[in-house]
């Protein structure tokens, strides 16, 4: 296979559009990105200042279940990858050299994936989110593999941002938010919890998840009782 990146960019580019309706919709662009690596399934989650906003995309009910959990319990590579502003990869789930996303990797696990792969989304200074990838087997990514995976993340960001062109400014585009996953409920809950405790949304969404794990219920369903007002954080 071809080390030029630009022959490596033109061979996925071809199989994006290769009998695809123009516009690219956000499930192809995790289709085919999950077919360029070879891997078992892939997901894209939408963040911004350390904060998840939620999956744009996912390939199947596993890559599914791989961003939810990470956006309700805020860990996993997803959120590691963007924080750090670089792959963060574990090739082994069920026996890592060194455990870590101690409530993401058992339910991860159960549902059969073996090995996962994060590359953050970026645009010159722009960063959107992350790709992730899942594979049911274990195992290190291959050289080319992970140069597939680089290159595609990249083509991924710069759709994303075309994508995000066409809407008003201060909304969505339809494009994305079509097949998205955002939790709105979630967010609208982080808000008011920020207003009630007087801090940031991203510390209000930490203090969410805290109580959803310690009262053992769903993120959604205690973001429902704080937007009925039945759930008040702080005094």
């Amino acid at each position: 296979m071809s080390n030029d990146p630009g022959a490596r960019r033109l061979r996925i580019l071809h199989q994006l559009v290769d009998s695809v309706e123009s516009p690219v919709k956000t499930k192809r662009l995790c289709e085919v990105s999950a077919e360029v690596i070879g891997m078992s399934g892939a997901g894209i989650m939408l963040m911004s200042e350390d904060v998840p906003h939620g999956a744009v995309c996912s390939t199947d009910a596993t890559s599914a279940l791989i961003e939810d959990l990470q956006f309700s319990l805020g860990e996993g590579p997803c959120v590691d990858a963007f924080h750090q502003d670089r792959p963060v990869t574990e090739p082994d789930l069920a026996n890592p050299r060194t455990p870590r996303w101690p409530a993401f990797a058992g339910p991860i696990v159960d549902a059969g994936a073996r090995a996962i792969f994060a590359f953050p989304l970026q645009v010159g200074a722009v960063r959107l989110g992350v790709l992730d990838f899942y594979r049911t087997e274990p195992g290190e990514l291959t050289h080319d593999q992970h140069a597939d995976a680089l290159v595609s993340a990249g083509i991924v960001a710069q759709a994303l941002l075309v994508m995000q062109a066409r809407a008003p400014e201060g909304t969505l585009s339809v494009d994305l938010e079509a097949s998205a996953d955002f939790k709105y409920v979630v967010h609208q809950a982080a808000g008011m919890v920020a207003a009630q405790l007087d801090v940031s949304v991203g510390q209000a969404l930490v203090r969410l998840r805290a109580y959803s794990f310690g009262n053992e219920r769903s993120l959604n369903d205690v973001a429902q009782d704080v937007v009925a007002r039945k759930l008040r954080f702080g005094s």
